[in-house]
């Protein structure tokens, strides 16, 4: 096997100043977990990247988990050689020859990362692209628009020759801005958001409304599922919050506010979430509201059922078409989980005429007038239940006691 290695490049957005050491270290973290599995990986790292060794592993399936990681910009798989001339003039040779799609044309991209090195990057490009061509004479050079551009890395420890570079996720490495709550529904919309939030570096705990027995297990379970796919991007176990609805969605629809039902509903699970954020020691609440999709997503509706909370609400989707959404859904592996006919909390007592300027005076007199409402809120912050899930786990594994937001 000629790739003994994978190198993986982090963003230079960060890897500025004194926030160095700490992203590279979360990096490290993140890789060692989702790599847990995979087989006896080493790993050390250099400037900007870090190197994992397969030690005897095919490279596909680590890269191709690698690439999913957020702070990760590329990968490549890479096969490093000794620094003496003739050895790297060899792996070229070889590294080359291996290509499946034969290249009728190439050129040698060399970086001399380590100055001490006897030959310059230019006749480095020369002395292995001449010993190539002597290899492979059905092989042209073209320094412009080459078939494959062969990369020689000259580090001080060895040398790396690879021809791949696999665009990455992108981002910052997962928890390194920060801690939100994600409001999980069984839509399209909020698994993408949560898949944008945790490229932004945001560690994530999902909230999720169930109203049993108006809503169904199914609905749970979808839910779950959801999770545990933004769970495999993450690299890390994520907390699902699930919040009993029925009392205080019930509450809601009986209050003779029929126009008003979406913006007090939205409100409430606002409040709940809010304290749930505190118990959790979350800074923000990321929702998958994009501006004029629904009633309750009108410039108007989002200010007043956006006071109901203090903390930040980070909407990554305020701008995006519902195509753009969709295919991003598709993209992340959440689309077709996302459409399963299963109804969560969202779709019950939806009004003829909902409002898409409701008054904020109106709202708030509207919640003052309903008997026990701060009550029903504690409630159900008290009887919300919590999941751990992961993308390997089979089951849910309970730690406490079903569905909606978008």
């Amino acid at each position: 096997m000629l790739y003994d290695q994978i190198v993986l490049r982090y963003g230079d957005l960060t890897m500025k100043g004194r926030n160095r050491n700490r992203f590279e270290k979360r990096m490290i973290d993140q890789v060692k977990q989702a790599l847990i599995g995979f087989g006896p990986v080493t790993y050390f790292k250099s400037y900007g990247r870090l190197y994992v060794k397969l030690n005897g592993l095919p490279y596909e399936p680590v890269a191709d988990r690698l690439k999913d990681l957020f702070g990760i910009i590329s990968v490549s798989p890479v096969m490093s050689t000794e620094l003496e001339l003739e050895k790297i003039q060899a792996a070229a040779a070889a590294l080359m020859q291996s290509i499946p799609d034969k290249p009728a044309t190439f050129k040698v991209n060399a970086k001399r990362a380590w100055k001490a090195y006897p030959h310059t990057s230019q006749e480095m490009n020369h002395l292995v692209g001449g010993y190539v061509l002597r290899s492979m004479p059905e092989l042209k050079v073209d320094v412009k628009k080459p078939d494959v551009e062969l990369r020689v890395d000259i580090q001080e420890e060895a040398v790396y020759l690879y021809y791949e570079v696999i665009t990455a996720a992108g981002g910052f490495p997962y928890g390194s801005n920060g801690k939100a709550l994600l409001l999980l529904s069984g839509g399209i919309d909020s698994p993408v958001a949560g898949w944008m939030a945790l490229r932004k570096g945001l560690e994530l705990e999902a909230v999720h409304f169930h109203s049993y027995p108006f809503t169904s297990d199914k609905a749970k379970d979808k839910v779950i599922e959801l999770a545990k796919r933004l769970s495999y991007y993450s690299g890390e176990p994520i907390k699902l919050h699930l919040v009993p609805f029925t009392d205080l969605q019930t509450k809601i629809a009986q209050s003779k506010n029929d126009n008003l039902i979406i913006t007090l509903m939205r409100r409430a699970m606002l409040r709940i979430t809010e304290q749930l954020a505190q118990r959790s020691g979350a800074g923000g609440i990321v929702t998958g509201e994009s501006l004029g999709q629904v009633a309750s997503q009108t410039l108007a509706s989002m200010n007043v059922i956006g006071r109901a909370t203090g903390l930040p609400l980070l909407k990554p989707l305020i701008m995006m078409d519902k195509q753009e959404i969709i295919d991003v859904a598709v993209r992340i592996g959440t689309f077709e989980t996302s459409i399963l006919p299963y109804e969560d909390c969202c779709t019950l007592f939806l009004p003829k005429s909902p409002s898409t300027n409701p008054n904020l005076n109106i709202v708030m007199k509207a919640e003052k007038q309903m008997l026990g409402y701060d009550e029903l809120i504690a409630a159900a912050v008290e009887g919300t239940e919590e999941l751990m899930l992961s993308a390997a786990s089979q089951t849910a594994v309970q730690s406490a006691g079903e569905d909606s937001w978008f």
